[in-house]
């Protein structure tokens, strides 16, 4: 599956990592829509401490499967920016440290 994101970049989610954190997080199951959203009208995104071709695209949503939360949604933007895929996806309380990217003003 392509996702598009803020920048209209594509991006890859394949069916073996939206196992993944489905299997992983079971509230993240049916969560395709709000994935897409996230990706498209994030609210910020944070490059990761640990990985710097990793960004964090977070979203906060009033109503999850568990609760107010936000949609963090992990891209993995390789040095060849025509291969970009999510690693996984998930619901947290906060959004983490790191290098601005990009935030909604």
């Amino acid at each position: 599956m392509i996702l598009v994101d803020l920048f209209k970049r594509q991006i890859r989610l394949t069916e073996e990592r939206k196992k993944h954190f489905e299997t992983n997080h079971p509230e993240m199951e049916n969560q395709i829509e709000k994935i897409k959203e996230t990706l498209l009208n994030p609210d910020i995104i944070i490059k990761s401490k640990t990985d710097s071709q990793v960004e964090l695209f977070y979203k906060h949503y009033f109503v999850t499967p568990v609760t107010e939360k936000y949609m963090c949604v992990v891209v993995k933007v390789s040095s060849n920016l025509n291969d970009l895929f999510i690693i996984t996806a998930y619901f947290t309380d906060s959004v983490k440290k790191g290098e601005l990217i990009w935030q909604k003003k």
